[in-house]
């Protein structure tokens, strides 16, 4: 197991302020690995032409993600349409959308990683909202495993599923592309921006730990706390000795 100190998980939009290749030559000369780019993925669309746009969108991102050396492209699915209320529907445009860009992932090497997100963001965020929902779409896209396709592991979205050992020896290593630690607090203020510092709440790391490296993962950690309300106010060096000590005493 490596925790991800020495590794970086870039979001799009910094990104692209900053350029893709000025990210890479800094990411180059720190010696930096970026554990993933995120992300990818919001496939759904009300008509023909948002779904074509969320697609080359999605092959953009896998060539950013190839020209900074990422060990995958994180997928948030997407929710329901504007106005629409089907949801099986916005997981088949999910699953054809994951199609559409698998081939250009595959020959950039690429890995792809679904990650689920908890049924709260059903609507508008991700209608993909089980490890099972995952790996189903994973078996779906690549029944054979021939790897470059596999999920994106945040505690904070799976930790009560109670089928989550289970979906995780499904997954095995080849499946396990990423997993990034925080903790649930209660009460939680903000279902976004108030994720708890490891230890601070109710999630067993440990034991979803143990299951994550009994079924082969030994990749990063990616320590990963949206905090607007705590721990972005605070000071940078601070937060980075914090997250060393808590995983130590909590992962």
């Amino acid at each position: 197991m490596r925790h991800g100190i020495l590794g970086i998980a870039p979001w799009r939009d910094q990104l692209h302020e900053m350029g893709v290749r000025a990210a890479a030559k800094a990411i180059r000369n720190h010696e930096l690995t970026v554990t993933g780019l995120c992300r990818g993925g919001m496939f759904p669309a009300w008509d023909a032409a948002g779904r074509k746009a969320a697609i080359e969108d999605n092959l953009r991102a896998v060539d950013e993600a190839q020209a900074l050396g990422a060990q995958c492209l994180v997928l948030v699915a997407g929710g329901l349409p504007a106005g629409s209320k089907d949801l099986a529907a916005a997981r088949e445009q999910v699953r054809d959308g994951i199609a559409a860009i698998l081939p250009r992932a595959r020959e950039a090497r690429v890995p792809i990683a679904i990650e689920p997100l908890h049924p709260m963001y059903a609507a508008d965020r991700a209608c993909v909202n089980t490890l099972a929902q995952a790996l189903d779409l994973c078996d779906t896209l690549d029944p054979e495993n021939e790897g470059g396709l596999g999920v994106a592991l945040d505690v904070y979205h799976v930790w009560w599923d109670p089928q989550l050992e289970h979906g995780i020896a499904r997954a095995g290593k080849r499946r396990l592309l990423a997993f990034h630690v925080c903790d649930w607090l209660v009460p939680t203020r903000d279902l976004l921006t108030d994720r708890g510092m490891m230890g601070d709440g109710v999630i067993d790391l440990p034991r979803i730990r143990s299951w994550i490296e009994l079924a082969g993962y030994k990749g990063f950690h990616e320590v990963e706390i949206f905090s607007e309300l705590d721990w972005w106010k605070r000071d940078p060096d601070e937060v980075l000795e914090t997250c060393k000590d808590r995983h130590q005493r909590f992962c």
